[in-house]
């Protein structure tokens, strides 16, 4: 892994819950993204070299939507940088982890994407990462 890249936070309210990071980080929000496979709503926040993420649900069948309604809002997911992401996940899963996607798909900012899932991870929801080749 290269290096933590974001830490996704669960919310019910995208609007209140930017403004209250705005004002704790001290920054503003520096892109919306819709990612409709998920059925969320991701806002990102930079801050030095690892990114927050709010994530909020755009329909009542969502993962987001579930997490909320069964634990409530705040962390999420811990994300992880990686080259390779598809050859990451074959040694991981013979390593012993479980995983929830077997392969990449796409993801927002750019990113394909990949959850192991939290019953393998202590379980602490992770996600791994990798830019898009153009």
């Amino acid at each position: 892994m290269k290096k933590l890249e974001h830490i996704g936070i669960a919310v019910r309210n995208l609007e209140e819950s930017e403004a209250l990071f705005a004002r704790l980080l001290g920054t503003s929000s520096y892109k919306r993204e819709t990612v409709e496979s998920e059925g969320v709503i991701t806002s990102f926040f930079a801050i030095g070299d690892v990114k927050i993420e709010l994530l909020a649900a755009t329909n009542a069948e969502s993962p987001i939507a579930k997490f909320i309604e069964k634990k409530g809002e705040g962390l999420h997911h811990l994300a992880f940088e990686v080259d390779g992401i598809q050859e990451r996940l074959n040694r991981l899963q013979s390593d012993g982890f479980d995983l929830i996607h077997q392969q990449p798909k796409s993801g927002a900012d750019n990113k394909n994407i990949a959850f192991l899932h939290p019953k393998s991870t202590g379980s602490v929801l992770t996600e791994l990462c990798e830019e898009k080749k153009a």
